[in-house]
């Protein structure tokens, strides 16, 4: 198979991508009959899409160009317009808290594929940690999702992801000083451990956005609070992820990354993907990127005076991969379970600074524990996907039927 190296291919010139309203109106997926991972790559290209906005205006406001900051904002506006696309293919007739389940999946099977492939064992195990925490998140949810719909997380994930316990959610509550890891090294770092921390940081990004402007429109109490929770986590984990990157980056640097990260991420979703309506979105995307790309490079030379080769992969790493991942979740939970955070590191005892932020934050009693309570009082039980067995951590196994 021929190598796709994203600095030789040409993709759709720059003029050509501005699209009308009706060819900006996606339309949705149906969750009925769709690969629950189709879904899922929606939601991760419009976190990417959302991260490449905010990050074109960041860059705009530090640029004292005129001419510089309008051809920025040009490429800004694509990036805002296939944004638009890819957000506008998410299920209308899914309810909120059915779509949070989705981005749950999102989190646990994205964050996952990127462990188990990242070379750096350092950001490899920040990835494992975050990644018991959004596995825990998908439980909680999931029995909301029955107590207030009463419907259940296995239409949605497909059992392609299991629901039950991970690291409990209320001990997810860091002190903020604790959610800072050191970040890779730009000069050593290896390319394809750029291109996981922006990916990763992104999603949660999304996810941190999508939960603040959901989370009040319900009216349960207990929904608008397990929100509140899982949102303020959320948060944490953009902390966690975006201090991986090296701050001494340039921004031309990190705009050539960005656009590099987009190439790979709808090269790698049109590789795998199962619907051909949503699979021509992706290679449409992918050819518009390359030119945002060479723009990109092209800045890079003229602002930086260096070759984005510097930084770059001659050719696509392995494309990301949305599949299963239950037996690593299910070793990591074996052993990670009672893993936090002690400053840049890792440890298994709880220390003062962690016990005083949870007695601070949980002194009127955890959410996502009162949902898991609710759920066992309403339906006898808590709501568990286990299509592999029992829970690997004994304490966290069901009651038998007759023990409940």
């Amino acid at each position: 198979m021929k190598l796709f190296n994203p600095l030789t291919e040409k993709g759709i010139p720059l003029d050509q991508h501005l699209r009308t309203w009706r060819e900006l109106d996606s339309e949705p997926i149906d969750p009925d009959t769709a690969d629950p991972y189709t879904i899922c790559r929606a939601i991760v290209m419009n976190g990417i899409e959302v991260e490449a906005v905010f990050f074109g205006h960041h860059l705009a406001r530090v640029c004292t160009d005129m001419e510089l900051k309008r051809e920025l904002a040009y490429t800004r506006y694509i990036e805002a317009q296939q944004q638009k696309a890819v957000n506008w293919l998410l299920p209308p007739i899914a309810s909120p808290l059915q779509t949070t389940i989705a981005y749950e999946q999102v989190a646990v099977d994205l964050t996952s594929w990127v462990a188990r492939m990242e070379p750096d064992p350092y950001l490899r195990q920040a990835y494992e940690f975050g990644v018991l925490e959004d596995f825990d998140h998908l439980y909680r949810y999931a029995n909301l999702f029955e107590m207030i719909e009463r419907r259940k997380a296995e239409k949605v994930v497909d059992s392609l992801t299991e629901v039950m316990p991970g690291r409990p959610t209320r001990l997810h509550h860091r002190h903020p000083a604790d959610n800072v890891r050191d970040h890779y090294d730009k000069d050593t770092a290896n390319p394809l451990s750029r291109l996981h921390a922006l990916t990763v940081m992104s999603a949660e990004q999304q996810t941190m956005n999508f939960y603040m402007n959901v989370g009040p429109q319900y009216m349960e109490p207990i929904a608008r609070q397990l929100y509140i929770e899982i949102g303020m986590i959320e948060q944490e984990h953009v902390t966690h992820y975006e201090s991986l990157v090296d701050p001494g980056e340039t921004w031309w640097e990190r705009l050539v990354t960005h656009e590099y990260n987009e190439v790979y991420l709808y090269y790698s979703f049109m590789r795998q993907e199962t619907d051909p309506r949503v699979k021509a979105i992706w290679e449409l995307h992918l050819n518009m990127e390359l030119a945002h790309l060479h723009a990109a490079c092209d800045l890079m030379r003229r602002m930086d005076g260096r070759e984005p080769e510097e930084i770059l992969p001659r050719e696509l790493p392995e494309p990301v991969k949305f599949e299963p991942n239950k037996e690593f979740l299910r070793e990591l939970l074996a052993t990670q379970i009672d893993l936090t955070t002690l400053g840049t590191g890792y440890v298994r005892e709880a220390h003062e600074r962690f016990e005083r932020m949870q007695q601070e934050i949980n002194r009127d009693g955890s959410p996502s524990e009162e949902v898991i309570d609710m759920h066992g009082a309403e339906f006898g039980s808590d709501y568990r996907v286990e299509t592999e067995g029992q829970h690997p951590v004994e304490g966290l196994r069901q009651m038998a039927e007759a023990q409940r």
